[in-house]
């Protein structure tokens, strides 16, 4: 079983539009148990994509799910590495998957992203060009 992203449930968030979606149901399209779709939901939340309202669905409380319309993921533009931040980061030669500073925890890389899908939001996506086709 291949592992959920939160790129995978961002998506599948998004996809359910304004109506937002119930957390148990992101989980479920995911293939993947409560705990590991809440603490995923989670994340989202503490990124600033995706806003959770608590709600009693059943007679039981749980989540209901909404992206947050300034910012929209696919419009960031992979493409791009204008004023990456890592570039100019002190903490560069220390910095990697696993270590103590790493890009996946990294508040100020996670804000330049933020700030890009912002800035982008509604500009088409360029297609990335085929160089073994030159």
């Amino acid at each position: 079983m291949r592992r959920v992203t939160e790129k995978d449930a961002y998506e599948v968030i998004r996809s359910a539009g304004s109506q937002g979606l119930l957390q148990s149901d992101l989980w479920r399209s995911l293939n993947t148990n409560s705990r590991e779709g809440s603490r995923i939901a989670t994340k989202l939340e503490k990124k600033g994509l995706v806003r959770r309202a608590r709600e009693l669905c059943e007679g039981r409380w749980t989540y209901r799910l909404y992206v947050d319309e300034k910012i929209q993921l696919s419009e960031i533009l992979w493409c791009t590495l204008d004023r990456c931040p890592c570039f100019i980061c002190k903490s560069l030669p220390q910095c990697g998957l696993g270590q103590t500073i790493s890009p996946t925890a990294c508040s100020i890389l996670d804000t330049w992203l933020i700030e890009q899908a912002v800035e982008n939001n509604g500009k088409e996506i360029p297609e990335e060009k085929d160089e073994s086709s030159n």
